[in-house]
């Protein structure tokens, strides 16, 4: 989130902003934090480790470039396409639960979306090379226009092309989340999927394995609407500075 005055009074273009994207910030965070928890103190019947069902499921869909290992921290798993790695926290990769069995069976559904050349997945991996250069250098170029305009005064038509410029690589950065979408959702029904079809879990247990997995992919939802959010928000600035100058020619 980053505040972008507009003139020597609070924006509210930017207090609508606030007021929306604090809860989607923390309260997703909180939900999956509670679920995973919830669910990690219940031991799965077949009593499988998180390792054993990432294993299991990267032989039967006779991936065998791809290794399991373990990292440090909590909900820090992940799959590396280019290292060819899934990742497992230590309470996932060593834990039994059924929490432990939901996050394995996801990271894994990551690495079958890449063998099977997922195109979400293909369209992310060219992006990601400039979504952290537009994630911080949009907002800060726009930022530099508002700042010009309405700070020093300056004239012509520089400040609304450094808008659009840092409209357009921030927005690169909001198309990384919208992708990231699509592929965390299909990572979760192809997880659901395996984990079912291989019982990994009994029918009892699917259901909390589901709630584990949409708690977690409502964070991936819940980012993409702030990042677009903001998107909005920088577009609204941007209109309302260049109705400003229109005025005063």
């Amino acid at each position: 989130m980053f505040f972008m005055p507009m003139g020597f009074h609070m924006d509210p273009i930017q207090l609508i902003i606030s007021l929306i994207g604090i809860p989607l910030t923390f309260l997703p965070q909180m939900w999956v934090k509670s679920t995973y928890k919830k669910f990690s103190l219940e031991r799965n019947q077949r009593n499988m480790s998180g390792v054993q069902v990432a294993k299991d499921m990267l032989s039967r869909n006779q991936i065998f470039n791809v290794t399991v290992e373990e990292t440090p921290g909590e909900l820090s798993d992940h799959y590396s396409p280019s290292e060819h790695v899934v990742r497992l926290s230590p309470d996932v990769y060593h834990g039994t639960s059924i929490s432990s069995v939901a996050i394995a069976a996801h990271e894994v559904g990551h690495a079958i979306q890449h063998a099977q050349g997922y195109v979400p997945v293909v369209i992310r991996g060219q992006m990601f090379p400039i979504v952290n250069l537009g994630s911080q250098l949009g907002p800060m170029i726009f930022f530099g226009a508002i700042m010009l305009k309405l700070f020093m005064h300056m004239s012509g038509p520089l400040p609304f092309y450094l808008g659009i410029l840092g409209i357009v690589f921030f927005g690169a950065a909001v198309a990384f989340h919208l992708v990231t979408l699509p592929v965390e959702l299909d990572a979760s029904a192809r997880a659901l999927k395996q984990v079912e079809a291989n019982a990994y879990l009994s029918r009892e247990e699917l259901p909390k394995a589901k709630k584990v997995l949409t708690s977690a992919a409502f964070t991936y939802i819940a980012a993409a609407t702030y990042a677009l959010l903001e998107l909005v928000g920088m577009i609204l600035r941007l209109l309302a500075m260049q109705n400003q100058s229109e005025r005063e020619e």
